[in-house]
């Protein structure tokens, strides 16, 4: 009998170290393409002239993350109504600035990047957003009426659509959250839009507002297309569930019109925005 619980033992010990061999998994790569982060934002109160856009090459997810700004390239910003051209000046580092922008209102705008030779353009409106009226909170509108949430209260212009951006950051958070939202149903009415974070009981690793916590907000006024864009993702950023889509590389505004197939990553988008913090009590 010992002998058999012995050889048993062995046997198990045996098929546990034949597991160990080591599978190489071919992961599949995508080609290097350029980046273009060009968010124009006029903050409401200001000249709006200080403005930046950001150009890198995309890496793989598992290779070497190390600095991938893009140096060299010319960026230009034209305004189609009055043909007032600014140019962004390298930085070095990725960056591209200005300080003598001039933002107007429902103006259309036409991006150049010229990089390797190859050009990329992208045209947008500057979109106009309405003044935040009044911050409160509540913990009735969440998903847990035990939780505090943030209102944001606006009133949506009735005689046009509408595209809003929301971004949410807690002071101390490393990302913000993002939330779009249109007027198709509440077009003309006041509205108060909630948010609220969610607690994770599994992990411990987002929790609930408390008295105390001041949070960031900045709403902005978008265009359709963009509202379109950035819809597809925040929902991709979730990560898939049952009912979500398989993620798919994001095609934003930005065309290179002297090699369509390698095009840029990367939108070209121009907004009115506001600022506001809030302080739960």
């Amino acid at each position: 009998m010992k002998t058999y619980i012995t050889l048993a033992i062995i046997s198990i010990l045996i098929s546990f170290s034949s597991c160990t061999d080591v599978i190489d998994v071919e992961v599949q790569t995508a080609p290097s393409r350029l980046t273009i982060e060009a968010s124009l934002d006029w903050e409401k109160g200001t000249l709006g002239n200080e403005q930046t856009i950001k150009l890198s090459t995309s890496t793989p997810y598992f290779g070497d993350h190390s600095n991938s700004g893009v140096t060299g390239a010319s960026v230009i910003v034209t305004n189609n109504d009055n043909g007032a051209t600014y140019v962004f000046d390298d930085q070095n580092n990725g960056e591209y600035t200005t300080t003598s922008f001039v933002p107007v209102l429902n103006g259309t705008y036409t991006l150049e990047v010229i990089y390797n030779s190859e050009t990329y353009t992208a045209t947008e409106k500057l979109t106009s957003v309405v003044d935040i009226s009044d911050l409160t909170q509540s913990r009735k509108k969440g998903f847990n009426d035990e939780d505090l949430e943030v209102n944001v209260i606006f009133t949506d212009p009735e005689e046009e659509e509408n595209y809003y951006l929301f971004k949410f950051k807690e002071r101390g958070d490393l990302l913000p959250y993002l939330e779009d939202a249109d007027d198709e149903f509440v077009n003309g009415n006041e509205i108060s839009w909630y948010f609220e974070k969610e607690e994770d009981d599994s992990t411990d690793k987002i929790e609930a507002f408390v008295p105390g916590d001041i949070i960031d907000i900045e709403f902005y006024g978008i265009s359709e297309q963009y509202s379109n864009f950035i819809r597809i993702l925040i929902e991709q950023s979730g990560g898939t569930g049952l009912f979500s889509s398989t993620p798919v590389p994001l095609k934003g505004n930005c065309i290179n019109v002297d090699n369509p197939e390698n095009f840029a990553y990367g939108y070209f988008r121009l907004t009115e925005m506001v600022k506001k913090s809030y302080t739960f009590q």
